[in-house]
Order: C-alpha cells, then structure tokens, then sequence
C-alpha cells in the first residue's frame, strides 16, 4: 500500500485590491462633521489664551485683533493682584476634599456592591437624595452653621463642604466600577485566607484603579469649579480661584486681558491634571462598557 501525502501550503497574503483602496481614501462626511464641532469646542479656549497674552486696548476691540505683539504683563498683574494665593487655597481645597471622598466613598461603595449590607437600595437613594436640595435653599443654614463654629473664611469649611457636596456621585460611580469585578476572585482570595481588607487591597483596588482615576478627576472638576459655597462663606483668607475670577468685573467694564490671563492660570491645573491622568480616564470611562 501506498500512503499519498497531502501538503498544504498557507495562504499567500495578497495586496489590497485598488477597489478597496479606494474605498479606505473615501471622503467621510461624519468626520469632518466630527472635526468641526472638535474646532468648534476648542476655539473659545484657544481664544482665551490668544487673549491673555494681548494688552488690553488690543483684547478690547469691535473687530477682533488677531495679530499682535504678544506680552506677559497681564499674567504679572494678575500675579500682583493676589492669583497665587487663590490657587493654592483651591489646590489645598480640591485635593483634600478629593482624598477624603475617595478614603470614604471607596469602603462605601464596597460595601454596597460587593459585600451588600441590608437595604443597599435604601441607602443608594440616601445619598442621591442629598443632591436634590438646591444649593440655595441650604445656604442660609450653612452659613449660620458655619459661623457659629468659626470656620467662616475658613479653607477647611469649603473642604468639608466639598466633601459632602462630591461623596454621594463617588459612591454611585465606584459601585458600579465594583459591580463589575467577578465575584469568583473573591471567592479564591477567601479560600486563600485573605481577609477584608487584603482582599480589596491586592485582589480589587488594582482592578478597580482606572475607575477610582475616573471618579477622582470627576470630584477634582467639581470641586476646583464649585462658586456658590466659596463667594458666600469665604472673603479674603479662604478665597479660590473662581470667586478671585469675578474680581476682574468691575463698574466701567471688564479687563478681558487680564480676566483671560487669570481664567487660563485657573484652567491649566484641571487640564494638567486630566492629561496625566488620560489613560487611566480612558480606561475608567469605559470600563465594563465591552463584555
């Protein structure tokens, strides 16, 4: 008997036709369309800096001034005015409050995912339901609370403030980042003697960490933007960078230069903070979007 060999030889990749060459260069009206509203989006922000650089009589003009000689005396006079002492109170504010909601809000959400305590859903509703309250109508009490205990013109009122006012969205946000951590790793951690706290420290946090980086730059935007509480219970020692923004509206008019100058030494922290952060953003926002 004969035995016939069979061979078989493995495809030989083939150029792209010019068809679907063609096909790939094709003009996509959705990304221009795309394109645009990014421009659109980004030009009011490319203006402002365009802005902080220019002198006053050449930002306030009827028909814009595109061409100019560019100078730093606005960002020396927003400088003398005060604008490093207001950065660092909402810096001091933003990332203690930012630490305090994720040292809270992380066992928080963990018990209400992962570990589920009775009524879960009564207390998910808890603390949604403290964000229903205008912020007005609790204003008159915060304040006189506030007072009372001296902490008006005070950084630690904002920050506890701040705090309360960004823990219910952080747990809301980091259960749902915890529901979606397999429950059999928990299984193997309790069969391998780890505890409560191992178990979240080695086996869920690393798991976890693109979310708590999602949730994080979300209660940093709030809180570095937050104008209500700052122009109502501080005044000169505790004042941030949004309440120092409105000193440049006065009677006879707005500085634009100057008011640009300092909006783009405000902006610049959060847009820092997202860029070295991105990553983990990216990974957070879409985290268990794809199965």
């Amino acid at each position: 008997m004969s035995t016939a060999t069979v061979t078989t030889t493995a495809p030989v990749p083939t150029e792209p036709s010019k068809a679907a060459k063609v096909k790939r260069r094709s003009f996509d009206p959705w990304g221009v369309v795309a394109w645009i509203a990014a421009i659109g989006f980004f030009f009011p922000v490319f203006w402002m800096v365009l802005t902080a650089f220019k002198q006053e009589v050449d930002a306030y003009t009827t028909t814009p001034k595109v061409f100019f000689a560019p100078t730093l005396d606005q960002f020396r006079a927003v400088f003398d005015q005060g604008i490093g002492t207001a950065l660092l109170n909402s810096l001091f504010a933003t990332v203690v409050s930012t630490l305090l909601v994720l040292a809270l809000g992380v066992p928080a959400a963990f018990a209400l995912s992962l570990r589920p305590v009775r009524k879960t859903q009564d207390a998910l509703f808890f603390f949604m339901s403290t964000k229903m309250l205008p912020i007005v109508a609790a204003i008159i009490p915060l304040y006189v609370i506030v007072s009372n205990v001296g902490l008006l013109d005070n950084i630690w009122a904002l920050i506890i403030l701040y705090t309360a006012m960004n823990l219910p969205i952080a747990v809301w946000m980091m259960r749902s980042f915890f529901l979606e951590v397999p429950g059999e790793l928990l299984e193997a951690a309790s069969l391998d003697g780890a505890g409560t706290w191992r178990t979240m420290r080695e086996v869920i946090l690393p798991i976890v960490s693109p979310g708590i980086a999602a949730t994080a730059l979300i209660c940093v935007i709030f809180a570095w933007n937050e104008f209500f509480f700052a122009v109502n219970l501080t005044a000169v020692q505790a004042q941030t960078m949004p309440v120092f923004l409105v000193g440049f509206i006065a009677g006879e008019g707005l500085y634009w230069a100057k008011l640009c100058a300092a909006s783009t030494m405000a902006a610049l922290p959060v847009i820092l903070a997202g860029w070295l952060a991105q990553n983990k953003l990216v990974r957070g926002l879409s985290f268990g979007a794809i199965k």
